[in-house]
C-alpha cells in the first residue's frame, strides 16, 4: 500500500508539472506570460548544433546515394544493420558488366578481334568494380560511421538535455508568475487590512487571509530560487555539451579528408585501369569498331582520339609508325608478293578476307581498287584486304 499509495503522490505531482508546464507555454504562445530568454552565447550554441544535425544529415544521406544508387539495396543494407547481421555479398553493376564482357567475348571467341577486346574490357570492368568496392567500405568505415555516430548518439544526447533545459525553464517561468500573483494578492489583502474595517471578525478574517497569503509568497520564494537553481545547472550542462560541436566539426574535417583520400585513390585506380585498356585495345587496329560499316575505305589505327593521357596518344600513333616504310612498294607492285599480317582483322563482307596476326599470305593489286586496299590469297581463299594490315617480307 505504502508504494501504491508513492506512486500515486507521484503521478498527480507529476501531473501537475506536466499542467503547469502547458499553461506557461500557453499563455507564452499567446503573450499573456513573461519568457525568460537564454543569453545569447547559448542561443548561438544552440542555432550551431542544429545546423550542424541538419546538414550532416543531408551529406550523409547523399553520400549513401553516391555510394550505393539502388535505393533497395540501400533499404537491404539498413534492415540488416538494425538486425545487427551483416549484409549479404553482391555483385556490383561494374563486375556484373564485366562478367557479361567476359562471357560475351568467350562465346564469340579468344582468337577473334571482337571476343578478345570485350574479354579486355571486361577484365578491366571487374577491376574497376573491385576498386569500387573497396571506396564503398573504406567511406563507409571512415566517413559515414562518424557521422552516422553524431547524429544517434551525440545529438540526441544534445536534444535530450536541450528539451530538458526548456522543461527547466517553462518551470522557472511559471514559478515566476506564481510569484508575482501571491505578491500581487498580498499586497491587495495589506490594503484592505488598512481600511479601518469595523468588527471583530471581519478583522480576524483578514488577518488570517494576509498570513495565509504571506505565507504563499514565501513558498513560492522558496520555489522560485529551488527553479532558478535547476535551470541554472541544467543550462550549464546544455553548454558544455554544446560547446563540444568544435571537436565534432574537427573531427568530421578530418573524416571528410579521409573520404576525399578514398575518393581519389579510386578515381587513380580506374584512370590507370582505363589507360592500360586503351593501350591494349590500341593494339588492335581501329577497324575492329567500323567492321559493320561496309564501306571501302580501309580502317587506320587512329592517333588522333581524344581520350585521357598524351601517353595514350603516342602509344597508338606509334602503332602506324611501326607498320613497314615500304608499304608505298606495296601499293605499286604489279606482281604477287607475300606478306605478314600484322594484327587480327574480320572480314566486314564477301569481298573481303579475315585474317589472323602473324600468317603470311600472298597480296597483290588490282586495277581500280582503292589505294588502302590490296587483294589477298590465301590458298583457295581470295579477298580484299586493308594494306596498313601488312608488312611485306623480302
Amino acid at each position: 500500500m505504502n508504494i501504491m499509495d508513492f506512486n500515486v503522490k507521484k503521478l498527480a505531482a507529476d501531473a501537475g508539472t506536466f499542467l503547469s508546464r502547458a499553461v506557461q507555454f500557453t499563455e507564452e504562445k499567446l503573450g499573456q506570460a513573461e519568457k525568460t530568454e537564454l543569453d545569447a552565447h547559448l542561443e548561438n550554441l544552440l542555432s550551431k548544433a542544429e545546423c550542424t544535425k541538419i546538414w550532416t544529415e543531408k551529406i550523409m544521406k547523399q553520400t549513401e546515394v553516391l555510394l550505393q544508387p539502388n535505393p533497395n539495396a540501400r533499404i537491404e543494407e539498413f534492415v540488416y544493420e538494425k538486425l545487427d547481421r551483416k549484409a549479404p555479398s553482391r555483385i556490383n553493376n561494374p563486375e556484373l558488366l564485366g562478367q557479361y564482357m567476359i562471357d560475351a567475348g568467350t562465346e564469340f571467341g579468344p582468337g577473334t578481334a571482337y571476343g578478345n577486346a570485350l574479354i579486355k574490357c571486361g577484365e578491366t570492368q571487374k577491376r574497376i568494380g573491385t576498386a569500387d568496392r573497396e571506396l564503398i567500405q573504406t567511406s563507409a568505415l571512415n566517413f559515414l560511421t562518424p557521422l552516422r555516430n553524431f547524429i544517434e548518439g551525440d545529438y540526441k544526447t544534445i536534444a535530450k538535455e536541450r528539451k530538458l533545459l526548456q522543461n527547466k525553464r517553462l518551470d522557472l517561468d511559471a514559478a515566476k508568475t506564481r510569484l508575482k500573483k501571491a505578491k500581487a494578492a498580498e499586497t491587495r489583502a495589506s490594503q484592505l487590512n488598512s481600511a479601518r474595517l469595523e468588527g471583530d471578525n471581519v478583522m480576524v478574517n483578514f488577518s488570517y487571509m494576509l498570513n495565509l497569503l504571506h505565507v504563499k509568497w514565501l513558498k513560492s520564494e522558496q520555489e522560485l530560487r529551488i527553479t532558478q537553481s535547476e535551470f541554472d545547472r541544467q543550462a550549464e550542462i546544455t553548454r558544455l555539451l554544446l560547446e563540444g560541436i568544435s571537436s565534432t566539426h574537427a573531427h568530421h574535417l578530418r573524416c571528410l579528408n579521409d573520404f576525399v583520400e578514398a575518393q581519389m585513390t579510386y578515381y587513380a585506380q580506374c584512370y590507370q585501369y582505363m589507360l592500360d585498356l586503351q593501350k591494349q585495345l590500341g593494339s588492335f587496329p581501329s577497324s575492329y569498331h567500323s567492321n559493320n560499316n561496309q564501306t571501302s575505305v580501309a580502317p587506320v589505327p587512329s592517333a588522333s582520339s581524344n581520350v585521357i593521357g598524351s601517353s595514350a596518344l603516342t602509344s597508338t600513333s606509334s602503332l602506324v609508325i611501326a607498320s613497314p616504310s615500304n608499304l608505298t612498294d606495296l601499293k605499286e607492285c604489279s606482281g604477287s608478293r607475300r606478306a605478314r599480317v600484322l594484327y587480327d582483322y574480320d572480314a566486314a563482307n564477301s569481298t573481303e578476307l579475315s585474317l589472323l596476326a602473324d600468317e603470311v599470305i600472298t597480296v597483290f593489286s588490282v586495277v581500280g581498287m582503292d589505294s588502302d586496299w590490296l587483294m589477298g590469297e590465301r590458298g583457295n581463299q581470295k579477298g580484299r584486304v586493308p594494306i596498313t594490315y601488312l608488312e611485306l617480307l623480302n
